[in-house]
Protein backbone atom coordinates (compact mmCIF):
# COMPACT_ATOMS: atom_id res chain seq x y z
CA UNK A 1 0.00 0.00 0.00
CA UNK A 2 1.08 3.48 -0.71
CA UNK A 3 0.98 4.28 3.05
CA UNK A 4 3.42 1.60 3.98
CA UNK A 5 6.13 2.72 6.71
CA UNK A 6 9.24 1.46 6.07
CA UNK A 7 8.71 -0.51 9.26
CA UNK A 8 5.96 -2.05 8.12
CA UNK A 9 7.34 -2.86 4.85
CA UNK A 10 10.21 -4.74 6.43
CA UNK A 11 7.16 -6.50 8.83
CA UNK A 12 5.88 -7.44 5.34
CA UNK A 13 9.29 -8.72 4.03
CA UNK A 14 9.95 -10.72 7.21
CA UNK A 15 6.32 -12.11 7.83
CA UNK A 16 6.62 -13.52 3.72
CA UNK A 17 9.70 -15.04 4.62
CA UNK A 18 8.61 -16.75 7.55
CA UNK A 19 5.30 -18.09 5.43
CA UNK A 20 7.87 -19.27 3.10
CA UNK A 21 10.04 -21.18 5.38
CA UNK A 22 7.90 -22.09 8.13
CA UNK A 23 4.56 -22.60 7.11
CA UNK A 24 4.57 -23.22 3.21
CA UNK A 25 6.20 -26.64 3.85
CA UNK A 26 3.41 -27.89 6.26
CA UNK A 27 0.59 -27.04 5.59
CA UNK A 28 -0.51 -29.58 2.67
CA UNK A 29 0.32 -32.44 5.64
CA UNK A 30 -1.19 -31.05 8.10
CA UNK A 31 -4.72 -30.16 6.09
CA UNK A 32 -4.80 -34.06 5.07
CA UNK A 33 -4.11 -34.99 8.56
CA UNK A 34 -6.01 -32.26 10.59
CA UNK A 35 -3.20 -31.33 12.44
CA UNK A 36 -1.49 -27.96 13.93
CA UNK A 37 1.35 -26.52 13.47
CA UNK A 38 2.44 -25.41 16.56
CA UNK A 39 6.25 -25.56 16.18
CA UNK A 40 5.89 -22.81 13.82
CA UNK A 41 3.28 -20.93 16.52
CA UNK A 42 6.18 -20.65 18.83
CA UNK A 43 8.32 -19.04 16.26
CA UNK A 44 5.80 -16.27 15.85
CA UNK A 45 6.57 -15.55 19.15
CA UNK A 46 10.01 -15.22 18.84
CA UNK A 47 9.20 -12.91 15.93
CA UNK A 48 6.97 -10.83 18.11
CA UNK A 49 3.77 -11.64 15.96
CA UNK A 50 2.02 -13.23 18.91
CA UNK A 51 1.08 -9.83 20.98
CA UNK A 52 1.71 -7.68 17.84
CA UNK A 53 -0.71 -5.31 19.14
CA UNK A 54 0.08 -5.11 22.82
CA UNK A 55 1.50 -2.25 24.14
CA UNK A 56 5.09 -2.40 24.57
CA UNK A 57 5.34 -1.82 28.62
CA UNK A 58 2.88 -4.95 28.27
CA UNK A 59 5.34 -6.91 26.81
CA UNK A 60 3.82 -6.96 23.43
CA UNK A 61 4.99 -5.03 19.81
CA UNK A 62 2.92 -2.04 20.08
CA UNK A 63 1.55 -2.32 16.69
CA UNK A 64 -1.84 -1.50 15.10
CA UNK A 65 -4.27 -2.71 12.75
CA UNK A 66 -2.57 -2.17 9.94
CA UNK A 67 0.31 -4.42 10.92
CA UNK A 68 -1.78 -7.08 12.20
CA UNK A 69 -3.49 -7.04 8.96
CA UNK A 70 -0.49 -7.16 7.11
CA UNK A 71 0.80 -10.14 8.92
CA UNK A 72 -2.43 -12.28 8.46
CA UNK A 73 -2.38 -11.69 4.36
CA UNK A 74 1.29 -12.93 4.17
CA UNK A 75 0.53 -16.50 6.12
CA UNK A 76 -2.90 -16.42 4.50
CA UNK A 77 -0.92 -16.30 1.17
CA UNK A 78 0.76 -20.27 1.82
CA UNK A 79 -1.70 -21.45 5.08
CA UNK A 80 -4.83 -19.73 6.08
CA UNK A 81 -5.27 -22.32 8.78
CA UNK A 82 -2.38 -21.96 10.81
CA UNK A 83 -3.19 -17.96 10.42
CA UNK A 84 -6.62 -18.37 11.49
CA UNK A 85 -5.65 -20.25 14.75
CA UNK A 86 -3.33 -17.03 14.88
CA UNK A 87 -6.20 -14.43 14.50
CA UNK A 88 -7.96 -16.44 16.90
CA UNK A 89 -5.06 -16.60 19.49
CA UNK A 90 -3.27 -12.96 18.57
CA UNK A 91 -6.72 -10.76 18.21
CA UNK A 92 -10.08 -12.30 19.53
CA UNK A 93 -7.61 -13.57 22.81
CA UNK A 94 -4.24 -11.80 23.38
CA UNK A 95 -5.57 -8.32 21.94
CA UNK A 96 -8.57 -8.58 24.37
CA UNK A 97 -6.84 -8.54 27.51
CA UNK A 98 -3.70 -6.51 26.14
CA UNK A 99 -6.63 -3.50 25.80
CA UNK A 100 -9.10 -4.62 28.73
CA UNK A 101 -7.68 -6.52 31.26
CA UNK A 102 -6.67 -4.90 34.92
CA UNK A 103 -2.64 -5.08 35.48
CA UNK A 104 -2.93 -7.85 37.35
CA UNK A 105 -4.56 -10.16 34.27
CA UNK A 106 -1.83 -8.88 31.96
CA UNK A 107 0.81 -10.19 34.13
CA UNK A 108 -0.42 -13.03 34.62
CA UNK A 109 -1.91 -14.23 31.45
CA UNK A 110 0.16 -11.94 28.73
CA UNK A 111 3.36 -12.92 29.21
CA UNK A 112 2.88 -17.32 28.38
CA UNK A 113 0.35 -15.89 25.70
CA UNK A 114 2.68 -13.42 23.83
CA UNK A 115 6.01 -16.29 23.89
CA UNK A 116 3.69 -18.56 22.59
CA UNK A 117 3.90 -21.19 25.31
CA UNK A 118 0.21 -20.80 25.75
CA UNK A 119 -2.24 -20.88 23.52
CA UNK A 120 -5.33 -18.53 23.45
CA UNK A 121 -8.78 -18.53 22.09
CA UNK A 122 -12.16 -16.62 22.75
CA UNK A 123 -15.28 -18.29 23.69
CA UNK A 124 -18.69 -16.47 22.31
CA UNK A 125 -20.42 -18.33 19.66
CA UNK A 126 -22.82 -21.08 21.29
CA UNK A 127 -25.05 -23.70 19.33
CA UNK A 128 -28.08 -21.71 19.97
CA UNK A 129 -26.21 -17.89 19.27
CA UNK A 130 -23.62 -17.50 16.80
CA UNK A 131 -24.87 -14.64 14.35
CA UNK A 132 -26.99 -13.26 16.90
CA UNK A 133 -24.72 -13.28 19.54
CA UNK A 134 -26.31 -11.42 22.37
CA UNK A 135 -28.76 -14.00 22.67
CA UNK A 136 -26.52 -16.31 24.19
CA UNK A 137 -27.22 -18.75 27.29
CA UNK A 138 -24.18 -19.35 29.08
CA UNK A 139 -24.55 -17.61 32.16
CA UNK A 140 -22.09 -16.58 35.12
CA UNK A 141 -24.10 -16.28 38.12
CA UNK A 142 -22.79 -14.83 41.35
CA UNK A 143 -21.82 -16.67 44.23
CA UNK A 144 -19.96 -15.13 47.35
CA UNK A 145 -17.38 -13.05 46.20
CA UNK A 146 -17.40 -14.88 42.64
CA UNK A 147 -19.23 -16.51 40.12
CA UNK A 148 -20.68 -20.17 38.88
CA UNK A 149 -20.17 -20.73 34.80
CA UNK A 150 -21.97 -22.60 33.35
CA UNK A 151 -22.90 -23.31 29.65
CA UNK A 152 -21.24 -24.32 26.23
CA UNK A 153 -19.82 -22.08 23.45
CA UNK A 154 -19.08 -23.58 19.97
CA UNK A 155 -16.81 -23.12 16.92
CA UNK A 156 -14.46 -21.81 18.24
CA UNK A 157 -11.00 -21.85 16.77
CA UNK A 158 -8.05 -23.66 19.28
CA UNK A 159 -11.09 -24.95 21.43
CA UNK A 160 -9.59 -28.25 21.58
CA UNK A 161 -5.46 -27.28 21.73
CA UNK A 162 -6.15 -23.77 23.70
CA UNK A 163 -4.79 -23.10 27.24
CA UNK A 164 -6.61 -19.09 27.85
CA UNK A 165 -9.65 -18.21 26.74
CA UNK A 166 -11.45 -14.99 27.11
CA UNK A 167 -14.99 -16.35 27.46
CA UNK A 168 -18.40 -13.98 27.18
CA UNK A 169 -21.58 -14.87 29.87
CA UNK A 170 -24.99 -13.00 30.54
CA UNK A 171 -24.53 -11.68 34.35
CA UNK A 172 -27.91 -10.26 33.94
CA UNK A 173 -31.70 -10.96 32.59
CA UNK A 174 -31.11 -8.37 29.56
CA UNK A 175 -29.38 -9.06 26.49
CA UNK A 176 -26.51 -6.38 26.84
CA UNK A 177 -25.78 -7.84 30.58
CA UNK A 178 -22.83 -9.40 29.48
CA UNK A 179 -19.14 -9.80 31.05
CA UNK A 180 -15.84 -11.22 30.65
CA UNK A 181 -14.12 -13.89 32.03
CA UNK A 182 -10.83 -15.38 31.64
CA UNK A 183 -10.95 -18.87 31.65
CA UNK A 184 -7.90 -21.74 31.87
CA UNK A 185 -7.85 -25.00 30.91
CA UNK A 186 -7.40 -27.37 33.65
CA UNK A 187 -10.25 -25.76 35.88
CA UNK A 188 -12.80 -28.06 37.50
CA UNK A 189 -15.83 -28.03 35.36
CA UNK A 190 -14.15 -26.88 32.75
CA UNK A 191 -13.99 -29.27 29.29
CA UNK A 192 -13.68 -28.81 25.44
CA UNK A 193 -16.38 -30.94 23.66
CA UNK A 194 -15.78 -32.90 20.31
CA UNK A 195 -13.57 -31.19 17.37
CA UNK A 196 -15.04 -30.46 14.50
CA UNK A 197 -13.82 -31.95 11.07
CA UNK A 198 -14.25 -29.26 8.83
CA UNK A 199 -14.20 -29.10 4.91
CA UNK A 200 -11.51 -26.16 5.47
CA UNK A 201 -9.20 -24.66 7.28
CA UNK A 202 -8.46 -28.45 8.63
CA UNK A 203 -5.01 -27.08 10.25
CA UNK A 204 -6.64 -24.97 12.55
CA UNK A 205 -8.80 -26.91 15.21
CA UNK A 206 -11.93 -26.35 16.07
CA UNK A 207 -14.00 -27.42 18.41
CA UNK A 208 -16.57 -26.75 21.75
CA UNK A 209 -16.27 -25.48 25.00
CA UNK A 210 -18.05 -26.93 27.85
CA UNK A 211 -18.78 -25.15 31.32
CA UNK A 212 -20.22 -27.62 34.01
CA UNK A 213 -20.62 -25.28 37.36
CA UNK A 214 -17.22 -23.38 37.32
CA UNK A 215 -16.24 -22.00 39.90
CA UNK A 216 -14.32 -18.57 38.74
CA UNK A 217 -12.88 -15.50 41.72
CA UNK A 218 -13.86 -12.25 40.87
CA UNK A 219 -10.22 -11.55 39.85
CA UNK A 220 -10.79 -13.16 36.35
CA UNK A 221 -13.60 -11.09 35.17
CA UNK A 222 -12.17 -8.26 33.07
CA UNK A 223 -13.83 -4.99 33.44
CA UNK A 224 -16.80 -4.02 35.00
CA UNK A 225 -19.72 -6.36 35.30
CA UNK A 226 -22.80 -6.06 32.30
CA UNK A 227 -19.81 -3.97 30.84
CA UNK A 228 -18.91 -6.00 28.03
CA UNK A 229 -21.09 -5.14 25.02
CA UNK A 230 -19.18 -2.41 23.42
CA UNK A 231 -15.63 -3.64 23.91
CA UNK A 232 -16.87 -7.09 22.26
CA UNK A 233 -18.50 -4.97 19.41
CA UNK A 234 -15.13 -3.23 18.93
CA UNK A 235 -13.05 -5.64 19.09
CA UNK A 236 -15.28 -7.32 16.18
CA UNK A 237 -14.53 -4.38 13.96
CA UNK A 238 -10.73 -5.43 14.46
CA UNK A 239 -11.36 -9.21 14.11
CA UNK A 240 -13.17 -7.90 10.78
CA UNK A 241 -10.25 -5.77 9.19
CA UNK A 242 -7.78 -8.41 9.91
CA UNK A 243 -9.51 -11.57 8.92
CA UNK A 244 -9.66 -9.62 5.55
CA UNK A 245 -5.79 -10.02 5.44
CA UNK A 246 -6.52 -13.57 5.05
CA UNK A 247 -8.79 -13.52 2.57
CA UNK A 248 -6.35 -10.96 0.56
CA UNK A 249 -3.75 -13.94 1.26
CA UNK A 250 -5.92 -16.60 0.09
CA UNK A 251 -6.88 -14.69 -3.55
CA UNK A 252 -2.85 -13.63 -3.72
CA UNK A 253 -1.99 -17.27 -3.27
CA UNK A 254 -4.32 -18.65 -5.54
CA UNK A 255 -4.08 -15.37 -8.35
CA UNK A 256 -0.31 -16.51 -8.17
CA UNK A 257 -0.51 -19.85 -8.66
CA UNK A 258 -3.17 -19.76 -11.50
CA UNK A 259 -0.95 -16.97 -13.27
CA UNK A 260 1.94 -19.23 -13.29
CA UNK A 261 0.02 -21.96 -14.56
CA UNK A 262 -1.05 -19.99 -17.17
CA UNK A 263 2.12 -19.24 -18.03
CA UNK A 264 3.63 -22.66 -18.54
CA UNK A 265 0.52 -24.91 -19.47
CA UNK A 266 0.23 -25.50 -22.95
CA UNK A 267 -2.77 -26.34 -25.55
CA UNK A 268 -3.23 -26.01 -29.23
CA UNK A 269 0.68 -25.03 -29.55
CA UNK A 270 0.85 -22.47 -26.81
CA UNK A 271 0.91 -20.85 -23.42
CA UNK A 272 -2.90 -20.59 -21.93
CA UNK A 273 -2.10 -17.56 -21.07
CA UNK A 274 -2.76 -16.29 -24.75
CA UNK A 275 -6.33 -17.11 -24.46
CA UNK A 276 -8.37 -14.16 -24.07
CA UNK A 277 -10.96 -15.90 -21.62
CA UNK A 278 -7.76 -16.92 -19.27
CA UNK A 279 -6.89 -13.80 -19.39
CA UNK A 280 -10.31 -12.36 -18.74
CA UNK A 281 -10.54 -14.47 -15.61
CA UNK A 282 -6.68 -13.21 -14.34
CA UNK A 283 -7.02 -9.95 -14.50
CA UNK A 284 -10.79 -9.48 -13.24
CA UNK A 285 -9.10 -11.60 -10.53
CA UNK A 286 -6.10 -9.00 -9.67
CA UNK A 287 -8.26 -6.03 -10.50
CA UNK A 288 -10.62 -7.11 -7.20
CA UNK A 289 -7.88 -8.43 -5.10
CA UNK A 290 -6.58 -4.84 -5.65
CA UNK A 291 -9.70 -3.28 -4.61
CA UNK A 292 -10.80 -5.07 -1.40
CA UNK A 293 -6.91 -4.62 -0.71
CA UNK A 294 -7.62 -0.68 -0.46
CA UNK A 295 -10.51 -0.69 1.61
CA UNK A 296 -9.45 -3.16 3.70
CA UNK A 297 -5.63 -1.61 4.45
CA UNK A 298 -7.64 2.14 4.59
CA UNK A 299 -9.80 0.67 6.64
CA UNK A 300 -7.47 -0.50 9.27
CA UNK A 301 -5.07 2.77 8.97
CA UNK A 302 -8.07 4.78 9.48
CA UNK A 303 -9.21 2.77 12.74
CA UNK A 304 -5.34 3.19 13.72
CA UNK A 305 -5.48 6.97 13.57
CA UNK A 306 -8.62 6.86 15.45
CA UNK A 307 -10.72 8.33 12.39
CA UNK A 308 -12.99 5.37 12.62
CA UNK A 309 -15.06 4.62 15.53
CA UNK A 310 -18.67 3.47 17.09
CA UNK A 311 -20.84 2.34 13.82
CA UNK A 312 -18.70 4.06 11.38
CA UNK A 313 -16.25 1.87 12.12
CA UNK A 314 -18.68 -1.31 12.36
CA UNK A 315 -19.94 -0.48 8.93
CA UNK A 316 -16.54 0.19 7.08
CA UNK A 317 -15.40 -2.80 8.50
CA UNK A 318 -18.36 -5.29 7.78
CA UNK A 319 -17.46 -3.83 3.97
CA UNK A 320 -14.18 -5.17 3.48
CA UNK A 321 -14.95 -8.14 4.91
CA UNK A 322 -17.94 -8.67 2.79
CA UNK A 323 -15.95 -7.98 -0.38
CA UNK A 324 -12.88 -9.72 0.63
CA UNK A 325 -14.22 -12.77 1.41
CA UNK A 326 -16.86 -12.84 -1.42
CA UNK A 327 -13.45 -12.38 -3.65
CA UNK A 328 -11.33 -14.88 -2.57
CA UNK A 329 -14.00 -17.59 -2.74
CA UNK A 330 -14.36 -16.62 -6.55
CA UNK A 331 -10.81 -16.24 -7.16
CA UNK A 332 -9.77 -19.15 -6.05
CA UNK A 333 -12.53 -20.90 -7.93
CA UNK A 334 -11.71 -19.14 -11.20
CA UNK A 335 -8.07 -20.58 -10.41
CA UNK A 336 -9.68 -24.30 -10.21
CA UNK A 337 -10.97 -23.74 -13.47
CA UNK A 338 -7.63 -22.40 -14.67
CA UNK A 339 -5.88 -25.31 -13.88
CA UNK A 340 -8.67 -27.10 -14.73
CA UNK A 341 -8.52 -30.76 -13.49
CA UNK A 342 -5.14 -30.36 -12.03
CA UNK A 343 -6.94 -27.44 -9.91
CA UNK A 344 -9.59 -30.32 -8.98
CA UNK A 345 -6.23 -32.28 -7.32
CA UNK A 346 -4.22 -31.96 -4.49
CA UNK A 347 -1.19 -31.32 -6.59
CA UNK A 348 -1.60 -28.10 -6.41
CA UNK A 349 -3.17 -25.70 -3.73
CA UNK A 350 -5.61 -24.20 -5.20
CA UNK A 351 -8.61 -26.69 -3.86
CA UNK A 352 -7.26 -25.89 -0.41
CA UNK A 353 -7.62 -22.18 -0.89
CA UNK A 354 -10.97 -22.48 -2.05
CA UNK A 355 -11.99 -24.88 0.95
CA UNK A 356 -10.28 -22.40 3.38
CA UNK A 357 -11.87 -19.05 1.44
CA UNK A 358 -15.40 -20.39 1.92
CA UNK A 359 -15.07 -19.85 5.78
CA UNK A 360 -14.23 -16.39 5.85
CA UNK A 361 -17.89 -15.90 4.39
CA UNK A 362 -19.12 -17.65 7.67
CA UNK A 363 -16.79 -16.47 10.65
CA UNK A 364 -16.68 -12.83 12.14
CA UNK A 365 -19.78 -12.88 10.90
CA UNK A 366 -21.45 -14.25 8.01
CA UNK A 367 -21.44 -12.35 4.35
CA UNK A 368 -25.89 -11.90 5.40
CA UNK A 369 -25.02 -10.03 8.50
CA UNK A 370 -21.88 -7.78 7.36
CA UNK A 371 -25.40 -6.76 4.36
CA UNK A 372 -27.35 -6.00 7.51
CA UNK A 373 -24.83 -3.66 9.25
CA UNK A 374 -24.43 -2.22 6.25
CA UNK A 375 -28.31 -1.94 5.34
CA UNK A 376 -28.80 -0.57 9.08
CA UNK A 377 -26.81 2.27 8.23
CA UNK A 378 -27.92 3.53 4.50
CA UNK A 379 -31.47 2.74 5.03
CA UNK A 380 -32.14 3.69 9.15
CA UNK A 381 -35.06 2.09 10.81
CA UNK A 382 -36.30 0.85 7.41
CA UNK A 383 -34.10 -1.94 7.31
CA UNK A 384 -35.27 -3.42 10.65
CA UNK A 385 -39.08 -2.98 9.88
Amino acid sequence: MWFFSDEQKMLQDTVRQFAHDELAPKIEKLDHEEGFNRESFLKMGELGLLGITVSEEDGGAGLGAVEATIAMEEMGAVDASTTLSYLAHAILCVNQIGANGSAEQKKKFLPDLISGKKMGGMGMSEPGAGSDMLSMTTKAAKSGDGYVLTGTKTWITNGPNGDTFYVYAKTGETKKDVSTFIIERGMAGFSTGKKFSKMGMRASPTGELVFDGIKIPASLRVGDEGGSVKRMMQNLDLERVTISGISLGIARGAIDVATQYAKDRKQFGKPIGSFQMIQERLTEASAWYEACRHITYNTAKMIDLGLLVGKEASVLSAKAKLQAAQMATQVALDAIQILGGYGYTREFPVERMMRDAKLMEIGAGTNEVMRMIIARQMLGEIAAL
